[in-house]
């Protein structure tokens, strides 16, 4: 079997492995809040079970040797954007039932499984496909198309399903037609991807990338330097936004009366599927850049500070409960971007945590945990947020970023990881 060259297509391959890495996660923890408050669950119960679809990224460590040590990257994402097809279509078929809510829960549960096993093999394709140089340099496209995936999933799948409802007047219609629709999505970036990604591995080959053994894989991680506080910096990194999140859409949706902005489901979309989606591009090609450019070091601070200072914008807005379209926007705008800028210097630094023999499986233990970092502090914030209310709640979230800025001095990484003047073994 001919074994394609390290960068080869990089170009072509990165932009639709994670454009679909991107869709089945924001339909998964981000787009079901919306859908299920579009059909009267209520905020606290949205909080608890979405967060727990989070569980499949937090433990997918327990088998990403198996995708490590069995067939290609290749085959297993292959195979496994295939599923997260039929589990939407599931979703979407079932919603018109009596007990939509617990049937469709089964399916997400089977799309974050499979989306979380997809990442473990995407990712592991990235670093092994790409030599450190190229690595840092695609970040930022990697980033950018992984972030318009999810604006794709955040903004114009419910600015269809936003049009749907007022179509026909029945939110459970409209919905089951969006959901049906993101399965045949899946199925279509899923043919992308068998065209466009070049063949780098030879199955069940032996080379520096494959672990000796599964149990070596968790010793050799953990014995990795100032891992301790590498982990508490990714488990703390996104502390603010990992509330904000389950909650900026509710927000925008809710009654005036219970402080929300009274927003509707197509307006939602189309505020984070235009302008949105532009800013957020542009800070993630930037980051990128400039990471490649100056390296890990120089940034890190600026992408900290620019991922959770906008989260102040929608404190400001929840205090004053303005409905103005130039004032959510403008939030919109800044966070967007300030997120695809911040985020970049993130995942350069798990993938700089991941660095050694068994980098897909490290990377994988390292996105666990910081899944984890997303979905604990998730399963509360409906409970924060309906016990101090939204103007309470998104102050919350400013003063849960601080943490994370501790931690920081006291991180170790090389201050020129990333830079594209920096020689790589690979």
């Amino acid at each position: 079997m001919n074994v394609a060259p390290k960068d080869k297509n990089a170009w072509l391959w990165i932009p639709f492995l994670y454009f679909t890495q991107g869709i089945p996660y924001i339909l998964v923890v981000t787009v079901s809040v919306i859908m299920y408050k579009r059909l009267g669950i209520g905020n606290a119960e949205i909080g608890l079970y979405t967060s727990w679809l989070y569980l499949p990224w937090v433990i997918k460590p327990l088998w990403s040797p198996i995708v490590d040590l069995k067939g290609t990257k290749r085959k297993w994402f292959l195979s496994m954007q295939l599923l997260i097809s039929v589990a939407f279509l599931g979703i979407g078929l079932f919603l018109p039932s009596n007990s939509f809510f617990i049937i469709t829960l089964a399916f997400f549960w089977m799309a974050a499984f499979a989306s979380a096993t997809n990442d473990i093999a995407s990712d592991g394709y990235y670093m092994i496909g790409l030599t450190q140089k190229k690595q840092s340099f695609f970040i930022g496209l990697r980033s950018t198309f992984y972030r318009l995936a999810m604006v794709t999933g955040q903004g114009l799948l419910v600015i269809f399903a936003g049009f749907l409802e007022n179509q026909y007047g029945d939110n459970t219609k409209a919905w089951s037609i969006t959901m049906i629709s993101a399965a045949v999505l899946m199925i279509a970036l899923t043919i992308s991807n068998f065209f466009t990604a070049p063949k780098f591995e030879e199955s069940n080959s032996k080379s520096a990338e494959k672990p000796a053994g599964f149990f070596e894989v968790f010793a050799t991680f953990f014995k990795k330097h100032q891992i301790g506080v590498a982990l508490l910096f990714i488990l703390t990194y996104r502390l603010g936004e990992s509330q904000l999140v389950k909650l900026a859409s509710p927000f925008l949706l809710d009654t005036l009366e219970v402080g929300g902005l009274a927003y509707s489901t197509e307006a939602v979309g189309t505020i984070y599927g235009t302008v949105g989606v532009i800013m957020l591009s542009l800070g993630g090609i930037l980051g990128g850049i400039l990471i490649s450019r100056d390296g890990l070091k120089k940034w890190m601070l600026p992408m900290l500070l620019s991922l959770n200072l906008p989260n102040a914008l929608y404190a400001l807005l929840a205090i004053t409960q303005t409905t103005s379209i130039y004032a959510v926007v403008g939030t919109v705008v800044i966070e967007q971007f300030g997120y695809g800028f911040g985020f970049a210097a993130f995942m350069m630094y798990l993938i700089y945590v991941a660095e050694g023999a068994s980098k897909t499986s490290h990377y994988a233990i390292a996105t666990g945990f910081m899944a984890l970092g997303m979905m604990l502090p998730g399963m509360l914030s409906g409970y924060i947020q309906e016990w101090l209310g939204y103007d309470g709640f998104f102050i919350w979230v400013v003063i849960a970023a601080l943490p994370a800025f501790l931690v920081l001095r006291y991180l170790k990484y090389p201050a020129d990881y990333g830079k594209k003047t920096v020689e790589s073994n690979d």
